[in-house]
């Protein structure tokens, strides 16, 4: 495991976990656009839990690799849903917000793996 990918996958694991707490508390700027893509207001909990558990799931990754790459997985099917959600909803212009959380943890599968 280098250096990069320990500070990669912490950094990722952070922005994600941002993510989860920002789900979590209710922030405005998140769940408004998610009444507006139409996402049923009892799935927010479950997003947000399924996003920190995700964040979680990294940073385990750092000692036990498949935990890692598990959660990698997982996130890039939740972040890769949330694209596809902003597209049906036609809200073009948010289709960078899920992909600034998926670009991280692409980068932290993928310096898991090379060497």
């Amino acid at each position: 495991m280098s250096t990069t990918h320990t500070v990669v996958t912490v950094l990722a694991a952070a922005w994600v976990g941002f993510s989860a707490a920002s789900v979590l508390a209710g922030a405005r700027w998140v769940v408004e656009p998610l009444a507006e893509y139409g996402v049923p207001r009892s799935w927010w909990t479950w997003l947000g839990v399924a996003k920190a558990a995700g964040a979680l799931g990294l940073l385990a990754g750092l000692f036990e690799p498949v935990v890692g790459l598990l959660a990698g997985i997982g996130l890039v099917l939740y972040f890769t849903g949330a694209v596809i959600t902003v597209l049906r909803a036609r809200s073009y212009s948010h289709v960078p917000f899920p992909l600034l959380y998926l670009g991280p943890v692409v980068a932290s599968m993928a310096l898991a793996y090379t060497a």
